[in-house]
């Protein structure tokens, strides 16, 4: 994490999680070139995230899906579960419709990708900030075009977290343990995944994760 500092008044409060600390500095220059934009905090993971957020307020977080540990969608879920009123955009590697609509299942305020120019962000930020949904025009285009095939659309996000980490091979030990649950309630949601998707093994999973490019090399 880097410098936490004090919000100035009658500015947006942004807070930046990436993985990447050359990306997140960049994020931040970018967006501290507008006057009503203030960059409070940045994180590198979905834990040290998580827990600002149990003590500190913000307007807009600007999250990477591909986060270290619990992952992009469990941040989204339990940021969002703790600030109700934060707003939440997506900025992201992923193009992949079953991702994008995974995110805003999830509660995502918008989505973008960092295929996108730098002024769509500090455009984005501020439309999530207005309470608009705010998507780059390749993946709104990809969601008028999301149809009904393939079993994962039929996930809620924690499934589909568990989904992607099976496919990529994760046990049921590994993927408790990244994700503090359980053993038990991971088969459970294993259980769960095969009854939804119809893929019974491991193999399956990863053949049809592979199919759909649901699978980055980040789980």
């Amino acid at each position: 994490m880097s410098v936490v500092q004090e919000a100035l008044p009658g500015v947006l409060r942004v807070v930046l999680a990436d993985d990447h600390a050359v990306v997140r500095t960049g994020y931040r220059r970018l967006l501290e070139l507008e006057d009503d934009m203030q960059v409070v905090a940045d994180f590198s993971d979905s834990d040290s995230t998580c827990q600002w957020f149990s003590g500190h307020e913000a307007d807009v977080l600007v999250l990477d899906l591909s986060m270290p540990g619990r992952g992009g969608l469990e941040t989204l879920a339990r940021v969002k579960a703790r600030r109700p009123a934060l707003k939440v955009l997506i900025f992201s590697m992923h193009d992949n419709p079953a991702m994008v609509a995974q995110a805003l299942k999830a509660g995502a305020d918008g989505y973008l990708t960092k295929s996108s120019e730098p002024d769509a962000l500090i455009d984005a930020v501020r439309q999530v900030a207005r309470g608009e949904q705010a998507l780059s025009p390749d993946i709104a285009g990809a969601l008028a075009g999301e149809g009904g095939e393939g079993g994962h659309l039929s996930l809620s996000p924690r499934e589909f977290e568990i989904f992607r980490l099976l496919a990529a091979g994760r046990t049921v030990e590994e993927i408790a343990t990244r994700l503090f649950l359980s053993t038990k309630t991971v088969a459970n949601y294993q259980t769960g995944i095969r009854q939804k998707t119809g893929l019974a093994t491991a193999l399956d999973m990863y053949r049809h994760a592979e199919a759909h490019k649901l699978l980055d090399g980040s789980e």
